[in-house]
């Protein structure tokens, strides 16, 4: 770094520390250690319970159960379909009454609650790449929506977004959003420039170290840049099943993607949570009890990615989706729940925090989450359901008010998929599928009250087991497919396209390849 741009970012570092210290502000910088304890006495919590590793070996103390027969020990869910007052709920008006009372359990004990003061997001265009996918053009946009910083300088959010779209569509195109990295998908490399990229190369390269020169002329043809050779096939990427990346399926499809780096809205780790979205809401300070985690604020970013969408006329806006694996994977789902927006949601191996429930004994657990490795995903409320000593007693999972059934049904009468890979193949039993497939069918009265279809099982979750795997449960608006992969959610993409589109009512346009 330079001196003048390491004098530029130290003034820019003081502006915001004198800011702060004019406001009266003493920005809060912690290990995630610091801020669980910090939570834990806002709570009056002096223990928590050990909870499961899922590297211990099997007779380990903190070894994870995967024994069905212990897997239950709070075995009834609550009911979805009756109100606090005790009413049944028997229609769409009453479901709506039903689904703001869940949205408060979660948001007060679970998810943390998004503040009213969030500040707005302004989305910039930084750049647009016109690239080929496997043949097929797309345009390719980077964008930063920066969120307005002004009662908090020193706290800096800028969400970073890709949008890719068809470069021949004729019409707006359903799109889905999905988690993870923002960076263009594939570059588009420059040929005819070459000769001057090499020449400025090689200048530079010879300023920096004038014995080079004697070096270049002795080796005339050698080039620190190769151009590309446009009738080279590039190696495709497949998986086991021989499909293409999600990506490709859906430019294939016809549709477009966007890529959304949750990491730039919050950082994935507790002691991010005085910075990013969180701590710009909070002006660096610590967060209380019922504050939002980091799933509540990358759900939150998902959704101004929408606000642009919905701005661009290529794309259909009223057939947007959104994507996740894992961590990701719960976040999706919590998106979907919370914005109606969104048309579909695939949910890919999700766990504990996401389509898993709470109550079960099986692989990750409550208590995994709410030690300091992944408590920054919930509500600082959320620590109550793994205490043994308190100034309110033991808590339990059984206590919680609301189970992943519940934000499941939140989705409904939208298309949701709940997909999971295989343990052979590295979808660990950590996840508990069976947990999953649970909540899935506890959820289905929500869609039937939309006269929607289901998985098109019983509503018995008790006894209700998975189907085989690559048994799709698709052929409603709720659906359920365990692929043979492992963990991602890759081999459930073809269904879920051909799935989404049947619904739809769409047909794939026939595309004209890139020359």
């Amino acid at each position: 770094m330079t001196r003048p741009t390491f004098a530029m970012l130290g003034a820019m570092m003081l502006c915001g520390t004198a800011f702060a210290a004019t406001q009266g502000i003493v920005p809060v910088n912690w290990t995630a250690e610091q801020d669980h304890q910090n939570m834990m006495q806002q709570l009056g919590i002096t223990k928590l319970r050990q909870g499961p590793s899922g590297n211990a070996k099997p007779g380990d103390p903190n070894a994870a159960n995967y024994d069905e027969s212990k897997a239950n020990p709070f075995p009834n869910l609550p009911d979805l379909m009756t109100l606090k007052s005790g009413a049944k709920v028997t229609t769409v008006a009453q479901w709506e009454q039903r689904k703001a009372e869940i949205k408060e359990d979660f948001d007060r004990e679970v998810l943390g609650r998004i503040p009213k003061n969030v500040p707005k997001v302004s989305w910039k265009v930084v750049g647009v790449d016109h690239e080929v996918i496997n043949r097929l053009p797309v345009t390719a946009t980077q964008l930063i929506g920066h969120v307005d910083n002004s009662a908090a300088p020193f706290i800096k959010v800028d969400i970073k977004m890709t949008m890719v779209l068809p470069a021949n569509a004729k019409a707006p195109v359903p799109v889905l959003m999905m988690f993870g990295g923002s960076a263009y998908p594939n570059p588009a490399q420059p040929r005819a420039d070459f000769e001057k990229i090499n020449a400025a190369m090689k200048a530079a390269m010879v300023k920096a170290d004038p014995s080079l020169a004697q070096v270049f002329k002795d080796y005339p043809g050698w080039q620190p840049f190769t151009p590309p050779n446009p009738f080279a096939a590039a190696p495709r990427q497949v998986n086991a099943d021989g499909d293409p990346p999600n990506q490709e399926q859906l430019i294939a499809d016809g549709w477009g993607f966007v890529s959304i780096d949750p990491t730039s809205v919050q950082a994935d780790n507790g002691a991010g949570l005085t910075k990013g979205i969180i701590g710009l809401t909070n002006k660096g300070q610590a967060r209380k009890p019922d504050d939002w985690g980091a799933l509540k604020a990358w759900a939150w970013g998902a959704s101004r990615g929408l606000d642009y969408l919905k701005t661009v006329k290529d794309v259909d806006s009223s057939h947007v989706g959104i994507e996740g694996v894992s961590r990701y994977g719960k976040a999706a789902l919590i998106t979907a729940a919370y914005d109606e927006r969104f048309y579909m949601v695939l949910v890919g191996s999700s766990g504990e925090g996401g389509a898993k429930l709470h109550r079960r004994n099986w692989g990750e657990a409550v208590e995994t989450l709410t030690a300091t490795g992944e408590y920054h995903w919930m509500a600082g409320n959320f620590l109550k359901y793994g205490t043994s000593e308190s100034k309110f007693g033991a808590m339990t999972p059984g206590d919680l008010p609301v189970d992943a059934h519940e934000l499941i049904a939140l989705c409904a009468p939208r298309l949701t998929l709940i997909s999971y890979g295989v343990p052979e193949k590295g979808d660990a039993n950590w996840l508990d599928h069976q947990g999953s497939y649970m909540a899935t069918v506890a959820a289905q009265p929500a869609w039937r009250l939309y006269g929607a279809k289901t998985i098109g099982v019983s509503d018995n979750y008790h006894t209700e087991r998975m189907p085989a795997v690559n048994t799709a449960l698709m052929d409603g608006q709720l659906a359920w497919r365990q692929h043979d992969g492992g963990h991602t959610d890759a081999p459930n993409m073809k269904y879920f396209i051909a799935w989404a589109d049947r619904n739809m009512g769409r047909k794939a346009p026939v595309q004209t390849a890139a020359n």
